[in-house]
């Protein structure tokens, strides 16, 4: 049995503050399961990479003992999460809200244990609600405190339109807490006030208030931007092995260790230290990192085929360039201009996916990762030039 102060020293490796940390011990310390809380709104069809930092750290509850509580926001994704955002968010209707839930729920167990999960809708209250509960819950929170939450005080100040429905998002997501008496509270740092809300409603009801566990947000393939589908920077977690271990190898050496931070039960800091001093090549490592990914969520032998799949077509050089469609591209003064020769081969559908894609390392030439848009290269030279996993063609340089 792991002490009290075993436990926090691992639950707390990974995230980016515990707040209060002493609360955090004195609850391990009592020697119960402790209900632990994490919410997901059901706004897209799939998860991604970034959803699982926080589903693998309630795994890591799970394993010690603790009960993970996940909630499903079939009603807070009706109003939606205005979590740094500069503008309000379109409202989804309540069918598409239902047929991403069915999805989140087969796709969380990729992570989760399923047997010691328990699954709560948040429409279980929220649809019971009367308007004078919604009241209610309004008067639990000032304008002046919702203010200051950094994107509404931007937009604020920008004036730019906030609508009321917003404010009512942060009530909700800590009123959950209420409702299901939690002790522990996972988020993204784009969540801290919503869950610190939470401790408050909780003090309201008499409850002992929750302790905030904030993680830090992934960033995605670009290396700047969160993780996000809408920015297109992503790896689904039910995307084919071969395109999962694709775009993980994409990914640079700086963000490599950053997901191994995050994404995997490896030593970052001491795989940095090996990649400083040259004992480890970065390329290993980072073939480790897509491997590990892929057998995660599609089993050992798939994460084996992949990784010998792409040593096979990238470092073994099996691609027969021959039988790839050819284009012709004129060289000018700066060499080829990629976003024009993407969208011309048929690789891009236009000029600004094609620099979308470059800044996500998604192309290679001749197997090896480009970013920008001029390629220097003589006339007269045959190349191979690669978006994904699928999609080639030789360009013949004029």
């Amino acid at each position: 049995m792991m002490r009290p102060e075993e436990q926090l020293e691992r639950l707390a490796r990974g995230s980016a503050q515990i707040i209060p940390r002493d609360e955090m011990l004195a609850k391990l310390q009592s020697g119960r399961p402790l209900r632990v809380k994490l919410g997901v709104d059901p706004t897209a069809p799939d998860i991604h990479l970034g959803h699982t930092v926080g589903l693998s750290k309630l795994r890591e509850f799970q394993n010690l003992g603790h009960q993970a509580v996940l909630i499903i926001g079939d009603f807070t994704a009706l109003v939606g999460d205005p979590s740094g955002r500069s503008a309000t968010r379109p409202q989804l209707t309540r069918a598409a809200v239902e047929a991403a839930a069915r999805t989140y729920q087969e796709q969380v167990f990729k992570v989760l244990d399923r047997s010691r999960t328990e699954v709560r809708w948040n429409g279980e209250w929220f649809s019971a609600m009367r308007f004078e509960d919604v009241i209610r819950l309004g008067a639990q929170s000032t304008v002046a405190r919702m203010l200051e939450r950094d994107d509404f005080a931007t937009r604020y100040r920008q004036g730019a339109p906030i609508g009321v429905h917003e404010f009512l998002y942060p009530l909700m997501q800590a009123h959950d807490s209420v409702e299901i008496r939690a002790d522990v509270e996972l988020g993204g740092t784009d969540q801290t006030f919503n869950i610190l809300l939470g401790r408050q409603l909780q003090k309201d009801a008499g409850q002992v208030p929750q302790v905030a566990l904030i993680l830090p947000l992934l960033e995605g393939l670009d290396g700047v931007q969160k993780m996000s589908k809408s920015l297109g920077n992503y790896i689904g977690v039910a995307e084919p092995p071969g395109e999962m271990f694709g775009k993980a190898m994409s990914t640079s050496d700086a963000l490599m260790l950053r997901w191994f931070e995050l994404l995997t039960d490896e030593d970052a800091t001491a795989l940095a230290a090996r990649l400083a001093d040259g004992s480890e090549h970065p390329m290993e490592a980072k073939k480790r990192l897509a491997e590990t990914l892929t057998a995660r969520f599609h089993g050992a032998a798939a994460g084996t085929a992949a990784r010998h799949a792409f040593e096979e077509r990238f470092q073994q050089r099996h691609l027969d360039s021959e039988s790839l469609d050819e284009v012709t591209a004129a060289a000018t003064e700066g060499g080829l201009w990629l976003p024009g020769l993407l969208a011309q081969a048929g690789l891009a559908k236009s000029n600004s996916e094609a620099r979308r894609l470059l800044q996500q390392r998604a192309v290679r030439i001749d197997g090896k990762p480009v970013e920008g848009e001029q390629f220097s290269c003589a006339a007269g030279r045959a190349l191979v030039l690669e978006v994904g996993k699928r999609r080639a063609v030789r360009v013949r340089v004029a």
